[in-house]
């Protein structure tokens, strides 16, 4: 999970800057960057929660 977590903090900006850039220029690519990390910080904190999750039930 934390290894889903870390790459999405990767791979999501890098695919937001290209297609945002792609549909609409530069700024679109700024925006895209943006979402796609906002996204990566839910994905990981979403993997750190389940952990913490799993963790307290053993």
């Amino acid at each position: 999970m934390i290894a889903i977590g870390c790459l999405a903090l990767l791979v999501l900006p890098l695919a937001g800057l290209a297609c945002g850039g792609w549909i609409a220029g530069p700024d679109g690519g700024v925006w895209g960057a943006a979402i796609g990390f906002g996204l990566a910080l839910g994905v990981c904190g979403f993997s750190a929660y389940a952990l913490r999750v799993i963790g307290r039930r053993r």
